[in-house]
């Protein structure tokens, strides 16, 4: 998972600020779903969606959590998760990055089923240690210590690659049994901090901090999807490997009332926080050596709602829980020429989307901001949001 991704900055959706060799490289090796979509135009929200299967306004997780040690939210004690089912048979699982699924005992990864949680529990962090590193929660969360488990961690580097080389060192450790790893950066989140070592890389023609922060962020992730895939490549696990790409929600823009990190969304419109295209269709790749065709794209609607049954079906579990999501390897692999999906919904706050074959229609409803009323109109578009169709 990457963070709050613009659409249209990663090389292969025709960004040219910066070059993303190794996300280009992840999405040629595989599939590359051109209507992918998320089930929420926000952080948590969308991850509940993913780790379920199911829309999370089916159980009331439909904004994110209230951030506090003692605060008792969180993606609902009775939902399944991804890694309770893979758990469940025998696999090793773990959540390396951003979690934003609540903060007690029983919303921890450890008691959703993960094994192994190295990572934070809030909506953001700082990418290098803070001088005011805070063990609790509180409004300055971003500056909170990395978890072990539940065991507080100080930071020795920069997060993006220490995320990289525990989940590096977690697949190693497991290469003689079945794995699910969820590898949650929070690349290209803010705060918009820069790797020294990056630094030097960032076109000397930006100069715009917080694009050139956006940008040197964006480097670094592709440095780490470059260390991931040469890992699985070079110790052969990458033939026994699903891999899928995606971010979150899409790029945060230049909103005042968001945490914008500049990302940009073109050719969609819209930005993170709306259900317009730019807000919940983003970045999906598929990619599986020798089981999955490389360079084929794949144009019907697909969602990460349909990561968990995609995932039990290749593991052979048995989910138990009503959920919304498909096998998508029929589908990617040409078996089935049918679409996975009639119809993908969304509902955030007052507004809402619905996406057919050949449309997307959306309701756009007020974000906290006077200029949007409650209400509008319904509105059709077609061209602006799918070029070509």
């Amino acid at each position: 998972f990457a963070d709050d991704l613009g659409y249209g900055d990663i090389g292969v959706h025709g960004g040219k600020a910066v070059p993303t060799p190794n996300i280009d490289a992840l999405a040629a090796s595989g599939v590359r779903c051109t209507s992918g979509y998320v089930t929420c135009p926000y952080c948590s929200p969308s991850r509940a969606g993913m780790l379920t299967g199911r829309a999370q306004t089916r159980f009331g997780h439909e904004f994110n959590p209230h951030v506090g040690k003692e605060a008792e939210l969180g993606l609902p004690l009775d939902q399944r998760t991804i890694a309770n089912e893979l758990h469940d048979v025998g696999y090793a699982t773990a959540l390396i990055g951003k979690w934003h699924q609540g903060f007690d005992k029983p919303h921890h990864p450890n008691s959703r089923g993960f094994d192994e949680f190295f990572g934070f529990l809030v909506g953001g962090h700082n990418y290098a240690q803070h001088p005011d590193a805070d063990p609790e929660f509180g409004s300055g969360h971003s500056h909170n210590m990395i978890y072990r488990g539940d065991k507080l961690q100080k930071l020795d580097g920069f997060l993006t690659d220490i995320f990289t080389d525990e989940a590096i060192g977690f697949m190693d450790r497991n290469k003689q049994k079945p794995w699910m790893l969820y590898l949650a950066y929070n690349a290209v989140h803010t705060p918009l901090e820069i790797s020294p070592s990056i630094a030097a890389r960032i076109p000397a023609g930006v100069t715009d901090n917080d694009r050139r922060g956006y940008l040197g962020l964006l480097l670094g992730l592709d440095d780490a999807i470059g260390r991931v895939t040469d890992y699985l490549r070079k110790s052969g696990a990458d033939k026994n490997t699903l891999v899928f790409f995606v971010s979150d929600n899409g790029g945060a823009g230049r909103k005042p009332y968001l945490a914008y990190n500049t990302g940009v969304n073109t050719p969609l419109r819209g930005d993170k926080g709306q259900t317009l295209e730019g807000g919940i269709r983003v970045p999906f790749f598929a990619s599986w050596p020798g089981k999955l065709p490389a360079g084929k794209t794949y144009d019907h609607p697909v969602s990460t709602l349909d990561f968990l049954p995609t995932a039990c079906a290749l593991a052979g579990a048995k989910h138990v829980d009503a959920i919304e999501g498909v096998n998508l390897l029929p589908f990617l692999k040409g078996e089935s020429q049918s679409a996975p999906h009639a119809t993908l919904a969304w509902r955030f706050g007052p507004q809402k989307a619905i996406r057919k074959e050949g449309r997307t229609d959306q309701a756009l409803g007020g974000m906290g901001q006077p200029q949007h009323r409650p209400q509008v109109a319904r509105q059709h578009h077609r061209g602006s949001d799918r070029p070509g169709r």
